[in-house]
Protein backbone atom coordinates (compact mmCIF):
# COMPACT_ATOMS: atom_id res chain seq x y z
CA UNK A 1 0.00 0.00 0.00
CA UNK A 2 1.21 3.51 -0.77
CA UNK A 3 1.82 5.89 2.13
CA UNK A 4 0.61 9.47 2.07
CA UNK A 5 1.88 11.71 4.89
CA UNK A 6 -0.88 14.28 4.41
CA UNK A 7 -3.55 11.61 4.71
CA UNK A 8 -1.72 10.07 7.69
CA UNK A 9 -1.71 13.35 9.63
CA UNK A 10 -5.01 14.77 8.39
CA UNK A 11 -6.77 14.42 11.73
CA UNK A 12 -3.98 16.32 13.49
CA UNK A 13 -5.10 19.50 11.75
CA UNK A 14 -7.10 21.59 14.16
CA UNK A 15 -4.78 20.74 17.01
CA UNK A 16 -1.95 22.04 14.82
CA UNK A 17 -2.01 24.03 11.60
CA UNK A 18 -0.75 22.57 8.31
CA UNK A 19 2.34 24.77 8.67
CA UNK A 20 2.97 23.46 12.18
CA UNK A 21 2.51 19.88 10.97
CA UNK A 22 5.16 20.51 8.34
CA UNK A 23 7.49 21.73 11.07
CA UNK A 24 6.90 18.53 13.06
CA UNK A 25 7.73 16.54 9.94
CA UNK A 26 11.02 18.36 9.38
CA UNK A 27 12.29 18.48 12.98
CA UNK A 28 14.64 16.04 14.66
CA UNK A 29 14.26 14.89 18.29
CA UNK A 30 16.84 12.95 20.32
CA UNK A 31 15.33 10.37 22.69
CA UNK A 32 17.88 8.71 24.93
CA UNK A 33 16.30 5.62 26.49
CA UNK A 34 13.46 4.00 24.53
CA UNK A 35 12.03 1.70 27.19
CA UNK A 36 9.34 3.01 29.55
CA UNK A 37 8.72 6.76 29.48
CA UNK A 38 11.02 7.34 26.52
CA UNK A 39 9.34 4.60 24.50
CA UNK A 40 5.87 5.96 25.25
CA UNK A 41 7.04 9.40 24.16
CA UNK A 42 8.45 7.97 20.91
CA UNK A 43 5.16 6.17 20.29
CA UNK A 44 3.31 9.49 20.43
CA UNK A 45 5.94 11.31 18.35
CA UNK A 46 5.68 8.73 15.58
CA UNK A 47 1.87 8.86 15.62
CA UNK A 48 1.81 12.68 15.52
CA UNK A 49 4.08 12.74 12.47
CA UNK A 50 7.47 13.84 13.81
CA UNK A 51 9.69 12.98 10.89
CA UNK A 52 13.20 12.56 12.28
CA UNK A 53 14.44 10.81 15.41
CA UNK A 54 17.71 9.83 17.01
CA UNK A 55 17.14 6.88 19.36
CA UNK A 56 19.65 5.52 21.86
CA UNK A 57 19.53 2.62 24.29
CA UNK A 58 21.90 0.03 25.72
CA UNK A 59 19.44 -2.77 26.53
CA UNK A 60 17.28 -5.41 24.88
CA UNK A 61 13.60 -5.93 25.62
CA UNK A 62 12.83 -8.46 28.34
CA UNK A 63 9.60 -10.10 29.45
CA UNK A 64 9.47 -7.87 32.56
CA UNK A 65 9.29 -4.82 30.26
CA UNK A 66 5.96 -5.89 28.81
CA UNK A 67 3.95 -4.56 31.73
CA UNK A 68 4.60 -0.96 30.69
CA UNK A 69 6.92 -0.39 27.70
CA UNK A 70 5.20 0.68 24.48
CA UNK A 71 7.35 -1.34 22.08
CA UNK A 72 7.79 -4.48 24.20
CA UNK A 73 5.94 -7.35 22.53
CA UNK A 74 6.46 -11.08 22.36
CA UNK A 75 8.16 -10.61 19.00
CA UNK A 76 10.54 -7.89 20.27
CA UNK A 77 11.77 -9.75 23.38
CA UNK A 78 15.52 -10.17 23.04
CA UNK A 79 15.78 -7.42 20.43
CA UNK A 80 17.72 -4.21 21.01
CA UNK A 81 15.27 -1.62 22.31
CA UNK A 82 16.21 1.26 20.03
CA UNK A 83 16.34 -0.97 16.95
CA UNK A 84 12.98 -2.59 17.71
CA UNK A 85 11.50 0.85 18.39
CA UNK A 86 12.82 2.14 15.07
CA UNK A 87 11.34 -0.83 13.21
CA UNK A 88 7.93 -0.37 14.81
CA UNK A 89 7.97 3.38 14.10
CA UNK A 90 8.65 2.68 10.44
CA UNK A 91 5.55 0.48 10.40
CA UNK A 92 3.61 3.60 11.41
CA UNK A 93 5.39 6.09 9.13
CA UNK A 94 7.76 4.52 6.60
CA UNK A 95 9.08 7.96 5.65
CA UNK A 96 10.63 8.59 9.07
CA UNK A 97 14.39 9.15 9.20
CA UNK A 98 15.69 7.36 12.31
CA UNK A 99 19.25 7.02 13.56
CA UNK A 100 19.94 4.35 16.19
CA UNK A 101 22.77 4.14 18.70
CA UNK A 102 23.60 1.30 21.08
CA UNK A 103 26.02 1.54 24.01
CA UNK A 104 28.19 3.71 21.77
CA UNK A 105 25.78 6.62 22.11
CA UNK A 106 28.07 8.66 24.42
CA UNK A 107 30.55 8.82 21.53
CA UNK A 108 27.88 10.53 19.42
CA UNK A 109 26.10 12.57 22.08
CA UNK A 110 27.39 15.99 21.08
CA UNK A 111 26.28 15.53 17.49
CA UNK A 112 22.97 13.96 18.54
CA UNK A 113 22.14 16.83 20.88
CA UNK A 114 23.32 19.69 18.68
CA UNK A 115 21.50 18.38 15.60
CA UNK A 116 18.19 17.93 17.44
CA UNK A 117 15.69 20.57 18.48
CA UNK A 118 14.76 18.82 21.74
CA UNK A 119 16.32 16.18 24.00
CA UNK A 120 14.14 13.65 25.83
CA UNK A 121 15.72 11.86 28.78
CA UNK A 122 14.23 8.36 28.97
CA UNK A 123 17.17 6.82 30.81
CA UNK A 124 17.11 5.61 34.41
CA UNK A 125 20.89 5.90 34.85
CA UNK A 126 22.40 8.83 36.75
CA UNK A 127 25.60 8.95 34.69
CA UNK A 128 23.72 8.95 31.39
CA UNK A 129 21.44 11.72 32.64
CA UNK A 130 24.39 13.86 33.72
CA UNK A 131 25.98 13.47 30.29
CA UNK A 132 22.75 14.48 28.56
CA UNK A 133 22.17 17.53 30.71
CA UNK A 134 25.74 18.78 30.57
CA UNK A 135 25.88 18.32 26.80
CA UNK A 136 22.47 19.96 26.29
CA UNK A 137 23.50 23.00 28.33
CA UNK A 138 26.63 23.44 26.25
CA UNK A 139 24.59 23.13 23.03
CA UNK A 140 21.77 25.40 24.23
CA UNK A 141 19.13 22.67 24.10
CA UNK A 142 16.22 21.94 26.43
CA UNK A 143 15.84 18.56 28.14
CA UNK A 144 12.43 17.02 28.81
CA UNK A 145 12.44 14.67 31.79
CA UNK A 146 10.36 13.13 34.58
CA UNK A 147 10.96 12.20 38.21
CA UNK A 148 11.29 8.67 39.54
CA UNK A 149 7.82 9.03 41.01
CA UNK A 150 4.71 6.88 41.56
CA UNK A 151 2.74 9.74 40.00
CA UNK A 152 3.18 10.85 36.38
CA UNK A 153 5.41 13.90 36.30
CA UNK A 154 7.13 16.23 33.86
CA UNK A 155 9.80 18.92 33.93
CA UNK A 156 11.55 20.92 31.22
CA UNK A 157 15.05 22.22 31.82
CA UNK A 158 16.16 24.99 29.48
CA UNK A 159 19.86 25.52 28.82
CA UNK A 160 20.03 28.38 31.32
CA UNK A 161 18.06 26.65 34.09
CA UNK A 162 19.56 24.81 37.07
CA UNK A 163 20.20 21.20 36.13
CA UNK A 164 18.82 18.45 38.41
CA UNK A 165 22.27 17.77 39.86
CA UNK A 166 22.42 21.44 40.92
CA UNK A 167 18.92 22.03 42.26
CA UNK A 168 18.57 18.61 43.93
CA UNK A 169 22.03 18.81 45.52
CA UNK A 170 23.51 15.74 43.89
CA UNK A 171 27.07 15.05 45.08
CA UNK A 172 28.17 14.82 41.45
CA UNK A 173 29.24 18.32 40.47
CA UNK A 174 32.81 18.19 39.24
CA UNK A 175 32.72 14.41 38.75
CA UNK A 176 32.86 12.94 35.24
CA UNK A 177 29.60 11.28 34.23
CA UNK A 178 31.32 7.89 33.89
CA UNK A 179 33.33 8.11 37.13
CA UNK A 180 30.51 8.10 39.66
CA UNK A 181 30.87 6.08 42.84
CA UNK A 182 28.08 3.90 44.27
CA UNK A 183 27.76 6.34 47.18
CA UNK A 184 27.24 9.24 44.79
CA UNK A 185 24.56 7.33 42.93
CA UNK A 186 22.80 6.35 46.15
CA UNK A 187 22.80 9.88 47.52
CA UNK A 188 21.54 11.34 44.26
CA UNK A 189 18.67 8.84 44.12
CA UNK A 190 17.82 9.56 47.75
CA UNK A 191 17.76 13.32 47.06
CA UNK A 192 15.41 12.82 44.13
CA UNK A 193 13.12 10.66 46.28
CA UNK A 194 13.25 13.36 48.95
CA UNK A 195 12.10 15.98 46.44
CA UNK A 196 9.29 13.74 45.17
CA UNK A 197 7.90 13.03 48.63
CA UNK A 198 8.19 16.65 49.80
CA UNK A 199 6.46 18.05 46.73
CA UNK A 200 3.82 15.45 45.91
CA UNK A 201 1.39 13.01 47.51
CA UNK A 202 3.17 10.05 45.87
CA UNK A 203 3.60 8.21 49.16
CA UNK A 204 -0.15 7.64 49.37
CA UNK A 205 -0.30 5.45 46.28
CA UNK A 206 2.43 2.82 46.72
CA UNK A 207 3.49 0.08 49.11
CA UNK A 208 5.81 2.02 51.40
CA UNK A 209 7.73 -1.04 52.57
CA UNK A 210 8.63 -1.89 48.98
CA UNK A 211 9.40 1.77 48.27
CA UNK A 212 11.87 1.69 51.14
CA UNK A 213 13.61 -1.28 49.56
CA UNK A 214 13.82 0.60 46.26
CA UNK A 215 15.28 3.68 47.95
CA UNK A 216 17.79 1.47 49.75
CA UNK A 217 18.79 -0.16 46.46
CA UNK A 218 17.50 -3.59 47.48
CA UNK A 219 15.05 -4.02 44.59
CA UNK A 220 14.27 -2.61 41.17
CA UNK A 221 12.01 0.39 40.80
CA UNK A 222 8.31 -0.31 40.69
CA UNK A 223 6.58 0.61 37.44
CA UNK A 224 2.94 0.57 36.35
CA UNK A 225 1.64 0.97 32.81
CA UNK A 226 -0.80 3.88 33.38
CA UNK A 227 1.87 5.87 35.21
CA UNK A 228 4.64 5.21 32.68
CA UNK A 229 2.52 5.72 29.58
CA UNK A 230 0.92 8.89 30.96
CA UNK A 231 4.36 10.30 31.69
CA UNK A 232 5.49 9.57 28.14
CA UNK A 233 2.44 11.42 26.81
CA UNK A 234 3.25 14.45 28.97
CA UNK A 235 6.75 14.37 27.50
CA UNK A 236 5.33 14.27 23.97
CA UNK A 237 3.21 17.36 24.64
CA UNK A 238 6.34 19.21 25.74
CA UNK A 239 8.17 18.09 22.59
CA UNK A 240 5.38 19.66 20.54
CA UNK A 241 5.63 22.88 22.55
CA UNK A 242 9.37 23.00 22.00
CA UNK A 243 9.25 22.29 18.27
CA UNK A 244 6.47 24.79 17.61
CA UNK A 245 7.98 27.52 19.80
CA UNK A 246 5.14 27.50 22.30
CA UNK A 247 5.66 28.12 26.02
CA UNK A 248 6.40 24.89 27.90
CA UNK A 249 3.70 23.56 30.17
CA UNK A 250 6.28 22.79 32.85
CA UNK A 251 9.39 24.59 34.05
CA UNK A 252 12.61 23.07 35.40
CA UNK A 253 10.91 22.18 38.71
CA UNK A 254 8.01 20.50 36.95
CA UNK A 255 4.77 19.17 38.38
CA UNK A 256 3.04 15.90 39.25
CA UNK A 257 -0.27 14.67 37.86
CA UNK A 258 -2.42 12.87 40.41
CA UNK A 259 -4.93 10.76 38.45
CA UNK A 260 -6.29 9.30 41.69
CA UNK A 261 -7.56 12.71 42.79
CA UNK A 262 -7.83 14.41 39.40
CA UNK A 263 -5.43 17.26 40.11
CA UNK A 264 -2.01 18.68 39.33
CA UNK A 265 0.44 18.93 42.23
CA UNK A 266 3.01 21.70 41.88
CA UNK A 267 6.19 22.19 43.96
CA UNK A 268 5.58 23.61 47.40
CA UNK A 269 6.52 27.06 48.55
CA UNK A 270 10.29 27.06 49.23
CA UNK A 271 9.88 27.89 52.92
CA UNK A 272 7.30 25.15 53.48
CA UNK A 273 9.45 22.67 51.58
CA UNK A 274 12.47 23.57 53.70
CA UNK A 275 10.48 22.93 56.88
CA UNK A 276 9.24 19.57 55.60
CA UNK A 277 12.60 18.31 54.37
CA UNK A 278 14.01 17.16 57.73
CA UNK A 279 10.79 15.31 58.55
CA UNK A 280 10.63 13.62 55.15
CA UNK A 281 14.34 12.77 55.31
CA UNK A 282 13.82 10.92 58.60
CA UNK A 283 10.72 9.23 57.13
CA UNK A 284 12.69 7.95 54.14
CA UNK A 285 15.59 6.83 56.28
CA UNK A 286 13.22 4.80 58.46
CA UNK A 287 11.76 3.20 55.33
CA UNK A 288 15.24 2.23 54.15
CA UNK A 289 15.98 0.40 57.37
Amino acid sequence: MSFDYTDFTNRNIGFVTPEEQARLRDTQVFVCGTGGMGGACVFALARMGVGRLILADIDVFETSNMNRQAFAFQETIGHHKAEATRDMCLRINPEMKITVYHDDWPDHVEQAVSSSAIVVNGTDDLGASLLLYRTARAAGRAVIDAYASPLPSIYVTQAGDPMPEERLDYPTIGTAWDKLSPDQRDEAFFNEALYVVVNSSSRKYIDLDLAGEVTAGKRSRMSFAPMVLSTGMLMAYEVVNGILGKPPGADYRGWFFNPHAGRVERPRNAMIAACLKPLVRRFLQRLMT
